[in-house]
């Protein structure tokens, strides 16, 4: 009995995102309502507050799945247990991913409602940048926390231009691209 309880509200939970995100490509976030959640979802308004607290609530778990599942695609696990940076290699899988959830970024970057989702993307990128720059050679005379914000705000720029122009370029493309810019810059060996 617990499994199809579990499946219930997996499935409900299902419909409320894909409403909201459907909602968040329609219109203004600040703009959309409980109601009209509940109505595309086709649950009733206390279903969703089950669940959310309220829509950013619902929000900050969206954009909060995703980022983990970004992050997921950008790392492995080898034979001795130890977590492999996959960025250090090539952006192919993070390009394939963002590809595969073109929607959910598009619907993301393209609401000027949600200045939250590209800041925590921004975020991500910055940290990863600080951990791997090397600050010898062209960079060493500059402030390393001048450069990964540059070279971040670039790559996210990049990225959030590539989806919102609905992938103009192949992911291939603008992995490879990516790359040689990274590291000509010397944020990547």
């Amino acid at each position: 009995m617990g499994i199809k309880l579990d499946r219930r509200i997996a499935k409900t939970k299902e419909a409320i995102y894909q409403s909201f995100i459907s909602l968040i490509a329609e219109k203004d976030f600040e703009s959309i309502t409980i109601n009209e959640i509940a109505e595309r979802a086709n649950v009733n308004r206390g279903t969703v507050y089950f669940h959310y607290e309220d829509k950013y609530d619902l929000l900050n778990k969206c954009i909060e799945e995703h980022l983990n599942k970004m992050i997921s695609v950008t790392t492995a696990t080898d034979t001795n247990g130890q977590t492999v940076d996959l960025i250090q290699s090539s952006f192919l899988p993070v390009m394939n991913y963002f590809a595969e959830n073109h929607h959910f970024y598009a619907s993301m970057l393209a609401n000027k409602g949600i200045p939250a989702f590209r800041e925590r993307l921004l975020d991500i990128v910055s940290n990863h940048i600080k951990l791997h720059i090397n600050m010898e050679g062209n960079n060493r005379t500059y402030s390393k926390d001048l450069v990964t914000q540059f070279m971040s705000s670039a790559f996210v720029g990049v990225i959030e231009w590539w989806i919102v122009n609905n992938m103009p370029q192949s992911t291939n493309e603008v992995a490879e691209q990516l790359w040689g810019l990274l590291k000509r810059n010397q944020v990547i060996n």
